[in-house]
């Protein structure tokens, strides 16, 4: 007996493998809209032309191919950790990439599927269904399994003015109106129709790009008192950040450029701002380097990236540093990076004899009791971003009162340079839009920068520099509508659509048979 596929695998229930290699093309010029390329001039017609093609074919399939294409390309970044180390972890790279394309391809697919039978009809409500559940697997993904919002749809307008609106609807907001754009030449299917509804679509980007462009050119006023800050980028390659012959080398270079003198013209600055994990000791155990960190700094308070333990337990954590080397403020990161800091389900394994993952065990870190402001006194309270935790503005949220500024230390060098800190910098400035606040990022390897509250960058240090940013940090907005009310108008918002979709669909049907008549 010859073995044969499940039914869901062949056609008719499969479309073609043209269709689905179309699909996965179309994901990939989808994801040309994200950082470092931001070409939404090619991502939007190709968002526009796989919502045709899944309301056209098996929604779920094309979904799955869509999304697959998508991550593929944007992602790619992903195999660059297993690169540290090739030598041990380099057979791992493929699978990764595999898997992780696989994984998105399977929120695009339930998106998509479910998307397409709410519609029940061919055309418009099939397209605006699978525009209202890609949408919807964006907010899925954002918050399902400790969340991943990274390469939202939204998330191609950064670097736009069309990016401001940001500041009313959000991450997921964005992805609705680039995805309501993407539909919106399809919602008729006579040629005239669909030329109707493609002027609409520019229309409507017209009004977006000049309302962004009007908030961008609205007068602030400036901060008072003023804050001048400084970077440190010491650009440690990862691969010999740990290595004992290089971790005192690499100390030293944070000193060296913390003790600089400023160029001329540029004022002393009031804060030093270190990246993540920056210094080869732990904070509870730190011998003369914190005094060594003061002296440097000659009297000038340092926030840096630093580790601790407390009994078993490590952290991955923020200090503040003061003038005699005392430690001042401390922040613990809340939002871990699942399979990197550390293992799911660890700690629960440990109960039953297993520790190898264990956190409790001193296996990975352990998350910190919360999200917390730092109140730096004159330099105002800033809420400390660690490194991942900048991707998630419903953590921002949680803060118990609004912050001055935000501050960002991440260590992006296990990310390669092509793309992965580019994109990671472009998330850090939607969260300066959406909240209306200014963000200062210091980063390892790069892209370090100050960024204001409308999501600009003031001033930056590429990829694999050495150097520092002397720079005043720019003044906060009033705070926004979306830092009031966060995602949740945007998702009441999706499932009134959802059910309008389903029952304006037979009607929508009928109303198409009677123009054929």
């Amino acid at each position: 007996m010859s073995l044969r596929w499940p039914a869901f695998l062949r056609a008719p229930c499969r479309p073609s493998w043209r269709a689905l290699a179309l699909a996965a093309l179309l994901g990939v010029g989808v994801a040309a809209g994200q950082a470092p390329l931001g070409a939404w001039l090619v991502a939007l017609p190709a968002a526009s032309g796989l919502l045709a093609l899944a309301a056209s074919s098996r929604a779920g399939w094309i979904g799955f191919a869509g999304g697959f294409g998508y991550a593929a390309a944007a992602m790619f970044w992903i195999v660059e950790p297993f690169m540290v180390e090739p030598e041990v972890y380099g057979w791992m790279a493929p699978f990764a990439l595999v898997f992780m394309a696989a994984g998105m391809g399977a929120f695009w697919a339930l998106g998509a599927g479910l998307g397409a039978r709410l519609g029940r009809g061919r055309t418009g409500p099939r397209v605006v269904g699978v525009a209202v559940g890609l949408v919807a697997s964006d907010a899925l993904r954002s918050y399902v399994f400790t969340g991943f919002p990274w390469v939202l749809f939204g998330h191609l307008w950064i670097g736009t003015p069309v990016a401001q609106a940001a500041a009313f609807v959000g991450p997921i907001g964005l992805s609705l109106l680039t995805l309501a754009l993407a539909a919106a030449p399809w919602l008729a299917r006579s040629p005239r129709g669909r030329a109707l509804g493609t002027g609409v679509a520019v229309v409507a980007l017209a009004g977006l790009w000049a309302g962004g462009t009007a908030r961008l050119a609205a007068p602030e006023a400036p901060r008072d008192p003023p804050v001048n800050l400084r970077l440190v980028q010491p650009n440690a390659p990862q691969a010999l950040k740990w290595l004992p012959e290089y971790r005192l080398q690499f100390f030293y270079r944070h000193l060296d450029l913390t003790a600089e003198e400023p160029a001329p013209g540029k004022p002393r600055p009031d804060l030093v701002i270190w990246p993540e994990t920056a210094v080869p000791f732990l904070l509870n155990d730190p011998g003369a380097g914190l005094k060594m960190v003061a002296e440097a700094a000659g009297g000038i308070p340092v926030a840096l990236g630093i580790q601790r333990e407390e009994g078993r337990r490590y952290y991955n954590s923020l200090a503040v540093i003061g003038a005699d080397g005392s430690v001042g403020r401390v922040y613990d990161k809340v939002h871990l990076v699942p399979f990197g800091e550390y293992m799911p389900l660890g700690d629960l394994a440990a109960e039953f004899g297993i520790a190898a993952f264990a956190a409790q065990e001193g296996n990975g870190y352990s998350s910190g009791p919360g999200e917390r402001l730092l109140d730096l006194g004159r330099l105002g309270r800033v809420e400390p971003l660690i490194c991942y935790e900048a991707v998630f503005p419903q953590d921002i949220r949680r803060v118990p009162a609004r912050p001055d500024w935000l501050m960002q230390v991440t260590n992006d060098a296990w990310f390669g340079e092509l793309s992965g800190p580019w994109q990671h910098l472009a998330q850090a400035r939607l969260r300066a839009i959406e909240f209306g606040l200014p963000l200062a990022r210091a980063a390892n390897t790069g892209v370090s920068a100050m960024i204001d509250a409308k999501g600009r960058v003031t001033d930056e240090l590429g990829m694999g520099v050495e150097g520092v940013i002397d720079a005043p940090l720019p003044p906060a907005l009033p705070e926004t509508l979306y830092a009031r009310t966060g995602d949740a108008p945007v998702m009441a918002l999706l499932a009134l659509l959802a059910a309008l979709i389903f029952l304006a669909a037979p009607k929508w049907r009928v109303d198409l048979a009677a123009r054929r008549v």
